[in-house]
């Protein structure tokens, strides 16, 4: 997992091919001005996601975890509280890996929690399992699938 600014995410642009062309992306447009749906970026290798979602309290967010797709998550309009645990970490109440998906859940408890805030990104890998849309209230958020 790594948390920065979205300006910061730079930094980061050679671990994966998909990362620039997401930045890109991010750089691009007024993310406070983008309508819920899909915005294609490079296919299905890269893509965009603005939704928005109503928060969930601390104790209904499951961690969740992907395998084909690295996630950056991006808060527009609130700031948004992540629960994470190394998913090595995690055995309780696995579901089902759904392959169409790309997304499985875990009923352990997070190890840690962080707070996002919008102009900030997280980025999280195959091997964090995460508990987004923690908070009260609504929240519309950026979330960019990059194909591994």
């Amino acid at each position: 997992m790594i948390i920065d600014s979205i300006l910061g995410l730079e930094r980061y642009r050679r671990m994966n091919e998909g990362f620039e062309k997401a930045f890109k992306f991010l750089r691009s447009c007024d993310i406070t001005k983008l309508e819920t749906g899909r915005y294609e970026i490079d296919g299905d290798n890269v893509y965009a996601l603005v939704s928005e979602n109503d928060m969930k309290n601390i104790e209904d967010a499951k961690l969740e975890v992907h395998d084909s797709y690295i996630d950056i998550q991006t808060p527009v309009s609130a700031s948004e509280t992540f629960g994470w645990k190394d998913r090595s970490f995690c055995n309780t109440g696995e579901s089902k890996y759904d392959d169409e998906k790309d997304i499985a859940f875990f009923d352990d408890e997070p190890e840690v929690y962080c707070v996002v805030n919008p102009l900030q990104a997280v980025i999280f890998f195959p091997n964090d399992a995460h508990a987004p849309l923690i908070g009260n209230g609504k929240i519309k958020k950026i979330v960019i699938k990059i194909k591994i």
